[in-house]
């Protein structure tokens, strides 16, 4: 916007406004503001003066500690922020940091917490599959077993072996020893 003569009667106004604030002291009027080398790009510099002392000028520590305590109302005052509106040797006064609402540590906590549950749980998952995996193998096994006990040999049926226990054949078994060894 255009810098003219009504902007700086309401910034004198806004130093001057500061000055009584921080001061407390109503001896500072609009008048005691005084702008200098006002420029196109709207820089300037200003002095406060003060008529009630025998001072021409108020210390640059006072003019900087009551534009300090009042730099929110002068940049509201102009619809600027620290960033448009520069004060040269008076720091901006910048906004508090953001604090989540849930600290940051908590959140990284629920995370690797859930990683290591869903690991468990995909471990047991895995594990009870393989288990009924090899249960089912070990049982279909068991079925050719048999069903290969009775086989046809020269179309005679015959007794399979039992190949858990052993079969024990009878010719050779003695009863008595009736003949020699061999």
């Amino acid at each position: 916007y255009a810098w003219d003569a009504n902007e700086e009667y309401l910034f004198k106004a806004m130093v001057a406004f500061a000055m009584r604030r921080y001061s407390s002291r109503s001896s500072t009027q609009i008048s005691n503001v005084l702008l200098c080398n006002v420029t196109d790009r709207v820089s300037f510099w200003f002095v406060v003066t003060d008529s009630s002392k025998n001072v021409t000028t108020v210390p640059g520590s006072e003019v900087e500690a009551a534009i300090r305590m009042n730099r929110n109302r002068i940049n509201s005052a102009f619809l600027l922020s620290d960033k448009t509106l520069q004060f040269l040797k008076i720091t901006s006064t910048l906004s508090p940091p953001v604090e989540p609402s849930t600290p940051v540590w908590l959140i990284v906590f629920g995370v690797v917490l859930c990683l290591i549950v869903a690991g468990i749980v995909f471990l047991i998952v895995s594990g009870i599959q393989k288990h009924k995996k090899k249960n089912k193998e070990s049982t279909e096994g068991e079925n050719l077993e048999e069903k290969v006990e009775v086989t046809l040999e020269n179309g005679i049926p015959c007794e399979a072996l039992d190949l858990k226990t052993g079969h024990v054949n009878g010719v050779f078994a003695a009863d008595d020893e009736r003949f020699t060894s061999l």
